[in-house]
């Protein structure tokens, strides 16, 4: 007697495909930039970042083999997930609707960049941590220093969009000021001066120093 074999049509589900190497590498980076926030960069080792993902011991070194390749991948996940961020934001807040003129509405700008600030200081907090632990080594280590850099392109690429939106003159040169201001605002906030003694991140408050920002943005 034959045995018996499965029909092309058969309700048997197939298993599930497990993650592609690009979600993978997401998921590691992922673990890694919290391990940096969490232990910072003494505390990031591939076994740790293993376990900080939830993956069999030696995925990390399969994907990323040596330390300063994982060190990159945050450096570009971080440039990704801010660029995310920011498009979640905008897409959040509409108002960011042109005047007459066809420039976006200042207010409506400085609420979304505020909103956007909010996050970074409160959920994604962690992540900001970790990018400045990640960006001092990169000053230490020169073979670090290209992704780094692709990573503040983003960041400045972003920024320089938005001022040409709201019809800034120079929108290039003066995008550097907007990210450094942003910068040294979430530095001071998080492990600054404010970190201690500031008050909780309000947006009744952040948004009026990001008014501040773009204003002084515009007429720089």
């Amino acid at each position: 007697m034959s045995t018996p074999t499965s029909s092309p049509t058969s309700s048997t589900p197939s298993p599930a495909p497990g993650p592609g190497p690009r979600d993978r590498r997401a998921v590691i980076a992922d673990a890694a930039i919290s391990t940096v926030a969490a232990a910072g960069l003494r505390g990031l080792t591939h076994r740790a970042v293993d376990a900080a993902a939830g993956l069999p011991a030696g995925s990390t070194s399969y994907y990323f083999r040596t330390r300063s390749a994982l060190i990159s991948a945050c450096y570009l996940r971080l440039a990704e997930l801010s660029v995310a961020d920011a498009d979640r934001w905008e897409a959040r807040h509409g108002r960011l609707a042109p005047q007459g003129d066809g420039l976006l509405d200042l207010d409506s700008a400085a609420a979304a960049l505020a909103a956007l600030l909010h996050h970074w200081l409160t959920e994604a907090r962690d992540r900001q941590l970790a990018r400045f632990e990640l960006t001092l080594e990169a000053t230490r280590r020169p073979e670090l220093r290209a992704d780094l850099h692709t990573a503040r392109l983003a960041a400045r690429s972003r920024a320089a969009a938005l001022l040409t939106a709201l019809g800034a003159p120079r929108p290039a040169s003066t995008a550097e000021l907007l990210v450094a201001w942003t910068d040294g605002l979430l530095y001071d906030r998080l492990a600054g001066a404010l970190d201690e003694t500031g008050p909780p991140p309000d947006m009744t408050e952040l948004t009026a120093v990001t008014r501040q920002m773009l204003v002084a943005a515009l007429s720089t």
